[in-house]
């Protein structure tokens, strides 16, 4: 699955490479597949249903009035031009993650927080 790594820097970079360790191997039902290119910054379950890139810079889309929902302690800004893209706001790092419309985006949500939470500080 092609998947463009960002180039994060610094604490991200540690703390992005902490998650990629962190991560499930299987997430909501998916097995973790291998991403091209190979980036500690990628991880990818199925055929490409979920799709995480850490260290991304903060969302285009998301000015100080947007809307961020609260799951489990990660803050996810939903890109309004991208309905399938959700972004881990309240971190060192920025999570990007791209769930496609067989998952619940909630579900994924839940599951990835944990491992956010521990890998990336606030």
């Amino acid at each position: 699955m092609r998947v463009d790594p960002p180039t994060p820097t610094g604490t991200a970079a540690a703390a992005c490479e902490k998650l990629a360790a962190a991560l499930p191997r299987k997430l909501d039902g998916l097995d973790r597949v291998a991403s091209e290119p190979a980036s500690p910054y990628v991880v990818v379950w199925g055929e490409g249903e979920i799709a995480l890139r850490c260290g991304v810079d903060r969302p285009a889309a998301m000015d100080a009035t947007a809307d961020v929902s609260d799951v489990n302690g990660i803050g996810w800004f939903n890109d309004p031009q991208r309905p399938a893209l959700y972004t881990a706001v309240n971190r060192e790092a920025y999570v990007e993650v791209t769930i496609s419309p067989q998952h619940k985006p909630a579900e994924v949500q839940v599951d990835l927080a944990g491992p956010i939470k521990a890998a990336i500080p606030q």
